[in-house]
């Protein structure tokens, strides 16, 4: 009962996040075509602007109704939100787990590239950008909804990890489709790998992401169009099922003791010198 009490408090939050919802869904997704590929602009970062704008430290005029009170409140409820997310890959992915079998031991063996944020990313953000922990939410996976969730429950989205996963989030909502279909149709276009195995990597868990790949993989060898879209779908899928469980037991664990054992000194230094 309390609980309940305490929800209705919140009101004004919820009436924000629903109003802010139903403009983002009416806005509908735009396309802003750019040479071969094309910018997707979502829902997602139309609410996602127009959430940051209501925040009373970045808009103080809306502090009249949204205050301190509902934006400490608003954090945990992201964690909620994910949860059906979360939920519709079980519903996915076992009905589909004969396919997956049958997707055979290259299709399993490229999903060792999800710990390829690590190898790329991880040195660049800490040596490169000097970032702080906000390193390890930004490098240990690609930041779609799962790795968010991940992030959420261990650390909080308040927490410097959290900032970094979502900045990551928010970059790949804004350019990720864009990206992706430059880089399918440039390494298609230079004859280097198969494109089978272009398709593959297709599949990095992201449904926008991937249909932009496979988009520009198709427009180059379209001779090949099926079984390009045969091989994302299922390496999707794939990623799908095993990206959550590598994220949360491989790749996080790996970046947080890299993390200590280079970045966590500097660190120790900083706050003795600090005290000092």
């Amino acid at each position: 009962m309390n609980a309940l009490r305490g929800q209705m408090g919140l009101w004004k939050l919820h009436l924000a996040v629903i109003i802010i919802g139903a403009i983002a869904e009416l806005i509908g997704i735009r396309k802003i075509p750019l040479g071969i590929g094309a910018i997707l602009l979502l829902p997602l970062l139309y609410a996602f602007i127009m959430a940051a704008l209501m925040n009373p430290n970045v808009m103080p005029k809306f502090g009249k109704f949204i205050g301190e009170k509902e934006v400490k409140a608003a954090s945990p409820l992201i964690v909620i939100a994910i949860m059906p997310f979360i939920a519709k890959f079980g519903t996915t992915i076992g009905p589909a787990i004969e396919t997956i079998i049958e997707a055979g031991p290259a299709l399993l063996l490229q999903e060792l590239g999800n710990l390829g944020t690590i190898v790329l990313a991880f040195p660049l953000a800490v040596w490169g950008l000097k970032m702080g922990r906000e390193a390890i939410g930004a490098t240990f996976s690609i930041a779609r909804e799962p790795n968010l969730a991940i992030i959420a429950d261990r650390y909080t989205l308040k927490s410097p990890e959290g900032a970094g996963v979502m900045g990551v989030y928010v970059i790949g909502t804004l350019f990720g489709t864009f990206i992706f279909a430059i880089l399918a149709s440039l390494f298609a276009s230079i004859d280097v790998f198969d494109p089978r195995a272009l398709a593959m990597a297709c599949g990095i868990g992201s449904g926008s992401m991937m249909a932009a790949c496979t988009g520009a993989l198709t427009e180059v060898v379209p001779t090949m169009k099926d079984e390009i879209l045969a091989l994302a779908g299922a390496s999707n899928l794939l990623t799908y099922a095993t990206g959550l469980y590598a994220g949360l037991f491989i790749a996080l664990p790996i970046v947080e003791k890299l993390y200590n054992a280079t970045a966590g000194k500097r660190d120790l230094a900083a706050a003795d010198n600090k005290g000092a």
